[in-house]
């Protein structure tokens, strides 16, 4: 299998490891993808997730088209009905994180992030990136459409021109100008890429579980809400953690000067 994943304590880390195809994923590497995040959503003791790429070249360079469009267009089936192929196929929509995780993803972005690749990027949280990385959506240049979730999430998370261009063109980025235009949040060393993802994933793996997780559904929730409904809804995911143990621990920990301890309830 292509895909890896492992714990280091409470934190998770995802690895695409194919790198002789620019670690691009097959359709069972996508399969095994969507078992992982299931598998991490529900791990009381997995707090945070690193994704990450093996090698120097490549995070990912998209979803193996030679087997994945054949099957979407009817190719290999006969058929012609892609939105019927497209729905049968719904560990694609898992893999691409459609139904997002509760728990925070970092992203160690290690080198080219091209069409699903860039896809999978935009489903994660915190974004780290080599000098050498390049972004792209190619899709529309091979009269394909980006579709691991990049119309409803790209104009989302950066200016909507900047979504646009990307989206359109099909064109590379450098990892400067990803960092620009907000695609990812920090350029690093690729000597201390992992290093610097773990800091940050160990960061957050050290706060109270259950708020952190509240935080990240409450922040995708309330996207794109009238703000009147976004903070009643807001409300709710905060009288959720407020009426957890791990509530009452945090402050008496910090009125004692020690270190909390969190139980995930």
């Amino acid at each position: 299998m292509a895909v890896l994943f492992e714990m280091e304590g409470p934190i998770g880390v995802v690895t695409l490891d194919s790198p002789a195809k620019l670690n691009a994923l097959s359709l069972e590497d996508l399969e095994a993808l969507a078992e992982i995040w299931s598998k991490v959503e529900s791990d009381r003791e997995c707090y945070v997730v690193i994704v990450t790429g093996t090698g120097s070249r490549a995070f990912c360079s998209g979803a193996d088209l030679g087997a994945l469009i054949p099957l979407i267009t009817g190719e290999v089936t006969g058929g012609s009905n892609a939105r019927q192929a497209l729905a049968s196929m719904e560990f694609i929509e898992r893999a691409f994180l459609k139904r997002p995780l509760s728990k925070p993803i970092v992203a160690a972005v290690n080198g080219y992030c091209i069409a699903g690749g860039l896809e999978l990027l935009q489903a994660t949280d915190i974004r780290l990136a080599v000098p050498e990385a390049f972004f792209s959506l190619q899709e529309p240049r091979w009269g394909l459409f980006p579709a691991g979730g990049s119309t409803v999430r790209l104009p989302r998370q950066i200016p909507f021109t900047h979504a646009m261009d990307i989206l359109l063109t099909g064109r590379m980025l450098s990892a400067d100008e990803a960092l620009k235009v907000g695609l990812i949040g920090r350029v690093v060393d690729s000597s201390s890429l992992l290093s610097e993802a773990r800091i940050v994933a160990s960061q957050i793996a050290e706060n109270g579980p259950l708020a952190v997780q509240a935080i990240k559904r409450s922040v995708l929730a309330c996207l794109g809400r009238p703000e009147s409904e976004a903070f009643a809804l807001e409300l709710e995911f905060a009288a959720g953690v407020f009426a957890s143990r791990d509530a009452r621990e945090g402050p008496a920990a910090f009125m004692a000067k020690r270190k909390p301890v969190f139980r995930n309830e």
